[in-house]
């Protein structure tokens, strides 16, 4: 008779860089093309459209790689501070430390005995390691990656950045606004439904959700530009 295998395919583990890439993608292309739309609404010619989308990407992507790292490092920090208290309480009282892992598992629904047994079983293997996960919630899968984060957040931005500078210089400076905001949509539309499906999440509820505060941001950079006309 055979054997059927059971194979399970998760998203956590992508949790870390896909949250940093697609917010660095999305707030690249936004920002970027928003500021776009408002220079151009404004009635300046290329090169200032131009030097303006630059000068925007270049100081989005340095503003996510820094938010990105000190977010991330504070928690880092939080992580190693808890795991550190963690690791005294274990060396101090570990017989108290074994009936509170006892608890959690009892909560969880196990009898006294078994939760024990589990409690003590994990503890003999790896003490903190049981009260990181059960207790702290901390895992390997979930914990924080300062560099990594700020470095994908970067190149990100970066990338979705270039999207409207390039729509904006191939397009003539009175067709810019409109140029960009339909191409960027475009792209927020495929960026909202990437990300929910690298996510597992549904994809045209994240294309949708992607699209309307994009819409929203560049309808109000434009009439923010427009009220300002440099030409009128």
């Amino acid at each position: 008779m055979s054997r059927l295998t059971h194979s399970e395919i998760h998203m956590v583990h992508r949790i870390g860089w896909l949250r940093a890439a697609v917010l660095g993608a999305n707030d690249g292309i936004v920002s970027t093309a928003s500021l776009v739309v408002g220079v151009a609404a404004a009635g300046s010619g290329k090169t200032e459209i131009l030097v303006a989308g630059l000068a925007g990407l270049v100081a989005g992507a340095m503003s996510m790689a820094a938010g990105e790292y000190v977010s991330v490092s504070s928690q880092t920090d939080a992580e190693k501070a808890d795991l550190a208290r963690e690791t005294q309480e274990l060396r101090d009282d570990p017989e108290a430390e074994l009936a509170e892992l006892t608890a959690i598992y009892r909560a969880r629904g196990l009898d006294e005995s078994l939760a024990r047994q589990v409690a003590r079983q994990l503890t003999e293997r790896d003490a903190l390691g049981a009260h990181a996960r059960d207790e702290l919630g901390i895992s390997e899968t979930v914990t924080a990656h300062p560099v990594q984060a700020a470095l994908v957040s970067a190149l990100t931005f970066a990338a979705g950045a270039l999207v409207p500078l390039i729509v904006a210089l191939i397009t003539p400076a009175a067709q810019a606004a409109l140029a960009v905001a339909l191409s960027t949509l475009v792209m927020l539309a495929i960026l909202g439904g990437l990300g929910a499906s690298a996510g597992g999440a549904h994809v045209l509820r994240g294309a949708i959700r992607v699209l309307f505060w994009g819409a929203l941001a560049m309808a109000v950079t434009a009439l923010v530009g427009a009220l300002f006309n440099v030409t009128a």
